[in-house]
């Protein structure tokens, strides 16, 4: 599938990005282009790209481009998508234990155009968390392990 989602190949692109990115929802798809789950958050990305082209700027980081983000943010499961608004991490309550990423594909395009609306207007009004309006049976579920090193 050819998608017309930009893409970022390095972190000096990524954190160009973050910090250009002014008054729209910035988002970060961190996966593989070959990665199933990846493929079929893409099609969703793809499809909400014109409808939120005034709200927000979408695109896809490889995780094996850049692996100071993938340690940063924590990202052991992929899709992994991050938001940002105006160079500040945005986090989402999902209702999981994970408040810095959505892990996983989104189910419709709908729940991920909900979710940019209510993180930008939370951001307007100066929140740096938000509660996600996406219904809980459509957020996937995981386990986090934490190991001593």
């Amino acid at each position: 599938m050819a998608f017309s989602l930009k893409q970022l190949s390095s972190k000096a692109e990524v954190d160009a990005v973050i910090k250009t990115t002014l008054d729209k929802v910035l988002v970060l798809r961190f996966g593989r282009a070959s990665d199933v789950a990846c493929m079929q958050l893409d099609d969703i990305l793809d499809k909400a790209q014109e409808k939120m082209a005034r709200m927000a700027e979408i695109y896809t980081v490889d995780v094996d481009a850049v692996p100071i983000y993938v340690h940063y943010f924590d990202i052991s499961l992929i899709p992994a998508t991050v938001f940002f608004f105006n160079a500040q991490h945005m986090k989402v309550d999902y209702g999981t234990p994970d408040h810095t990423k959505f892990i996983g594909a989104f189910k419709k395009t709908q729940d991920f155009i909900d979710l940019v609306e209510v993180i930008l207007r939370g951001a307007l009004h100066g929140k740096v968390m938000v509660t996600s309006p996406i219904d809980p049976r459509n957020v996937p579920k995981y386990d986090l392990v934490y190991k001593n090193i």
